[in-house]
Formats: structure tokens, sequence, C-alpha cells
């Protein structure tokens, strides 16, 4: 019998009494409560007793009680308010910290969690959580995205945390809404967003910029120009390449993608980046197909170097890290003279806006990028790339302008 199957039928055989049994719960939650205190109980010299009571505004409050079992009630339900009804602030640090805790989160995405958080709902936050109700919440959020001119994806990251500590909320019982109905039935259009001011030549490499950018890479031969080229060729993400191994190359065509670069903040407040044995999302676990053109890459990058763990390594063989690449095809668009330096995703969006427009397979598309489905491809990552010359040829050629 467990522990509760014994108490339970000593209780009912007249062994124990009921009340004595409730008395002693009671007793011990009194002790954990009090144990919570931070602060000092005391008597003063006016037979008053007195402590401390944490405050948000002021730091801490005191409070004073003719004896010590009311100053201790005082603290007692202090911390009975906090554990049952606590603050959205408390609501989403014991969420983000578990999340930690069970490594369903790395340390980057509990950062980045924190740092959303941080950024919407530092007065909000504030607020006792049985004290919100649903059109509350949703009324803030939807008043976020005006008052930070948040784009689509932006909003999507606020909406993300949010659902994950109301669902934990209402697991908790401290509230009683349905999450999700409430985040569907926010009152928002595609026209609510701050739209991106980039054009299409800015987000890709255009048809002119393209060709040149590979022809360096392959004429400049190093690690990091090496590298890059894979991105243009397979659309990987940077965090990805400066995590691929040797041993994920299942031939010169073919090379395994399973890692992802994070970074995060230490306890000095200094930027540290590690390796995630997983990739960035569950459909980012694929293998991408090099063309049978680029295969010497394989063995160039071997020459490059022979020793080191990482592919991305440098003459030390140390790992390189995303930064290192980032600032390397910066600086290539600067020699090239391309109107503006153009990132590592700018890599990626080209590649898939190549596949689009050469009407290749959509499975196979969603396969070479690591995305669920085409339609995140097709509105996020397919750029207008051709030139007004190409343009004009390609609608004059159509029959009903040609008559």
């Amino acid at each position: 019998m467990t522990e509760n199957e014994i108490l339970n039928f000593a209780i009912s055989q007249g062994i124990i009494d009921i009340s004595s049994v409730q008395e002693k719960i009671e007793m011990t939650k009194r002790e954990e409560l009090l144990k919570k205190h931070i602060y000092k109980i005391w008597q003063s010299k006016d037979k008053n007793w007195y402590t401390y009571l944490p405050d948000e505004v002021k730091g801490r409050v005191q409070r004073k009680r003719k004896s010590q079992e009311e100053i201790e009630q005082v603290v007692i339900d202090y911390w009975k308010t906090e554990e049952e009804n606590p603050t959205i602030d408390q609501v989403f640090n014991e969420w983000n910290d578990r999340k930690l805790e069970l490594q369903q989160i790395g340390r980057a995405t509990y950062i980045r969690n924190q740092q959303f958080y941080n950024r919407h709902y530092q007065k909000f936050g504030k607020r006792r959580i049985k004290g919100v109700s649903e059109d509350e919440f949703s009324d803030f959020l939807e008043a976020q995205i005006p008052e930070h001119k948040l784009k689509a994806k932006a909003f999507s990251g606020l909406k993300t945390i949010t659902r994950g500590f109301l669902k934990r909320a209402k697991k908790k019982k401290y509230i009683t809404f349905h999450v999700e109905a409430m985040l569907d039935d926010l009152d928002i259009s595609e026209q609510s967003f701050e739209k991106s001011n980039k054009s299409s030549e800015d987000r890709a490499f255009t048809e002119e910029e393209f060709p040149r950018l590979l022809h360096y890479l392959c004429s400049n031969i190093n690690v990091h120009n090496l590298g890059i080229l894979l991105m243009c060729i397979t659309g990987m993400r940077v965090g990805e390449l400066v995590t691929i191994k040797y041993e994920d190359f299942i031939s010169p065509n073919l090379v395994q993608i399973k890692r992802t670069e994070t970074r995060f903040k230490d306890e000095t407040d200094t930027w540290r980046y590690e390796v995630k044995e997983s990739p960035k999302t569950e459909a980012g676990n694929r293998i991408a197909i090099i063309p049978k053109y680029y295969s010497w890459i394989y063995q160039e990058l071997r020459k490059e170097n022979p020793f080191g763990e990482f592919v991305m390594s440098d003459e030390n063989g140390e790992r390189l890290r995303t930064s290192h690449i980032r600032r390397r095809l910066y600086a290539i668009c600067r020699e090239l003279g391309f109107d503006k330096e153009k990132g590592t995703h700018t890599c990626r969006r080209t590649y898939a806006s190549i596949l689009l427009d050469n009407n290749v397979d959509r499975s196979l598309i969603t396969g070479q990028v690591g995305h669920t489905d085409i339609d995140c491809t097709e509105k996020h990552y397919h750029e207008d790339r051709k030139s007004p010359e190409t343009k004009i040829k390609i609608l004059s050629e159509i029959p009903d302008f040609t008559a």
C-alpha cells in the first residue's frame, strides 16, 4: 500500500482522527509559507511585532501587528496570495524556467522568450493573473501591434510565449478561459502589421548579382567562401552550416543536416555560442543535396581544413561562428560593388526563389530548405529576382500581347 492508502485506511478505521490530520496539514502549510519569507520578524521596544513584505514599487514595505501570531498571519496571507494568485510575471518565469529545466527548450530559446516578454509585458505583467479577464488579454495583445510597430513574425513570437504561459496558468487553475480560442479570436488582419521596407532586390541576390557571387566564391577558395557557396547551392541556414562535421557527408553530393548553432548570455552578460544537437525545427533534420557540378567542394574543404572536427574551422581548428560567415559575405558584397550588403539569409531566399522559378517539385523544395509546407516557402522566401529586361522578354512573349 502507498503512504496515502495507508493514511486513508487508518482514518476510515478510526485509528487516526481526521481533524488532527487536517490540523497537522494546516500547520505544515503554515511552516512552508513562513519559510518562504525572506525578511526577519522581530518585536520592537514598543512591544509591537514588525516585518517587511516585498513590494514591486518600493522594494519592500513595513508591516506592524500587536502579536507574533498576527504578524505571522500577515506573512502567511501574503505568500498564500502569491501562490494562489501570482502575477503574470511569476507565471511566465515559472513556465520559462520549467521548460528549460525539463530540457524542452535550449538556453538560447529561454533567453529569447525572456526578451520577448520583457519587451511587451513590462507593465501588464505586474497584474495578478486571476484579476485579468480574457478580453483584457485579447485587447492587450491587439494593442501591441501598433504600439511596437510589430511585423507578423514578431507578433507570432509574442503569441507563442503568451500561449505557453497561459496554458500553464490554465493547468494550475489560475484562469478558466480557453487559451487557443482567445488567440484565434484576435481581431487582426494582414494590414495590421508593419510592412518591411525591403524590396525583393534587398532580400535576394538579383539574376545579375548571383552569377557574379558564385564566380567570385569559386575563384577565391578558402573555408569562409566555400561555406557561403554551400549555402548558395543548398539553401542551408548559416547556423546549420557552421555545425556540419565531415562525418555528416554521406557523399560529395549529400550532407546530413542535424545540428545548429545557438547563442545565449551567461552570468557575466557575455554572449556564448554553442552547438545544439538538433536543427532549428523538426523539418530541419534533412539531407541537403549538392548539385553534381559542385561535387568538388567536399575535397576542397578537406584540403583547407584536413584535421578539424567541424568543416567550418579556422587555421587553429576552432569552429567558425555564424558571425564570421556573415561578416565575410558583407565584405564580398562590398568588394563586388553590390548596391547593398546582403546577409546570409539572402543566400537562402535566393536559393528557394530559383527552385520555385524553375518549377521544381514542391516536396523537393520543402525538403531542401527544411520547411514543413510550401506555403511558408512561397510566402516568405519567393522573391522577384528578374531584371527589367527579363521581365520585358517574358511579358512580350505572351500570345495575348503579340497581336
